[in-house]
C-alpha cells in the first residue's frame, strides 16, 4: 500500500473487537491462528506510528448476560465476563509480543501478578512510548459492557476515534447476512443509531461517544489489511458521528 498523507491522520485510536472474533471457526474459546492474524493487523497499524488502545470482549469464553439469563446472579455473571476479557487480553498480548510489539494489559480489576492495574497517567505514558495498551476487565463494574468500557477508555486516553471491528463492512439497516437487500450506511448520526436500534454498540456507549463527539468507525475485521486501509482513508466502512 502506498504511503499517503492520510496514513498519519490518526495519532491515537481505540480498537474494539468482540471476544467472538478470536474464536475463528470454532464455537468457543481461542483459536491461536486467528488471534495471531488480528495481531498482525494491529502490528501493521502500529508500524505506521499510530498509538493503539484495545478492548476485547469476553463472549468467546463467558457472556455475563447469558449467564444472567440462565438464572445466575447478574453481578456475579458480569464479573465472570470481566475475567474472560482478561484471558483474551493476555492471549492478544502474547501474540503481539511474539511479533515484536511491546504490549501492556491493564485491568480495571487489580490482579498484579497477571497485569497492571488501571492508572490513567501510566497508561497514557505507555501509549507515548508506543506500547499497545489492552484494557481488560471492562470498567470494573457490573451492568456495563465492554462497548461502554471501550468508549470510556477512548475518552480517557484522548483517542481520536473508536474502530469497531466486526464481521461486516459497516452499519446496515438490517442484518446483511439474513437480508441480501440490506442497505449499508456510509455515515450515520449517533441519534439515528439509537432511534433505529442498529446495534452498533449498546446505548450507553453510543451516548457516551455522542456526548464527547468521539467518532465510531465500523469496519470488517475479516478483511485482510482492512484496519490499516481504513486508517489510510481507503476501504469500506461506516462512520458514526453527528
Amino acid at each position: 500500500m502506498s504511503d499517503t498523507p492520510d496514513q498519519t491522520t490518526f495519532k491515537r485510536v481505540m480498537l474494539k473487537i468482540s471476544g467472538e472474533a478470536l474464536m475463528g471457526d470454532q464455537g468457543f474459546g481461542l483459536h491461536p491462528p486467528t488471534v495471531e492474524r488480528i495481531a498482525r493487523e494491529v502490528k501493521t497499524v502500529h508500524d505506521m506510528g499510530v498509538e493503539i488502545c484495545m478492548v476485547i470482549g469476553g463472549g468467546n469464553v463467558f457472556r455475563g448476560l447469558q449467564g444472567s439469563a440462565q438464572g445466575m446472579e447478574r453481578t456475579t455473571a458480569d464479573y465472570m465476563g470481566m475475567l474472560a476479557t482478561v484471558m483474551n487480553a493476555l492471549a492478544m498480548q502474547s501474540a503481539l509480543e511474539g511479533l515484536g510489539v511491546y504490549t501492556r494489559v491493564i485491568s480495571a480489576i487489580p490482579m498484579d501478578q497477571v497485569c497492571e492495574p488501571y492508572i490513567r497517567r501510566r497508561a497514557v505514558r505507555h501509549l507515548e512510548k508506543k506500547r499497545v495498551c489492552i484494557f481488560a476487565a471492562g470498567t470494573g463494574n457490573p451492568y456495563f459492557t465492554t462497548d461502554t468500557a471501550a468508549t470510556l477508555r477512548a475518552n480517557e486516553m484522548a483517542c481520536e476515534a473508536i474502530f469497531k471491528g466486526t464481521k461486516v463492512d459497516g452499519v446496515y439497516d438490517k442484518d446483511p447476512v439474513k437480508n441480501p437487500d440490506a442497505k449499508r450506511y456510509d455515515s450515520i448520526t449517533y441519534d439515528e443509531v439509537l432511534q433505529k436500534h442498529l446495534g452498533v454498540m449498546d446505548a450507553s456507549a453510543i451516548a457516551l461517544a455522542r456526548d464527547n463527539n468521539l467518532p465510531i468507525i465500523v469496519f470488517s475485521l475479516d478483511e485482510p489489511g482492512g484496519f490499516k486501509g481504513i486508517l489510510a482513508g481507503e476501504g469500506t466502512y461506516t462512520r458514526v458521528q453527528d
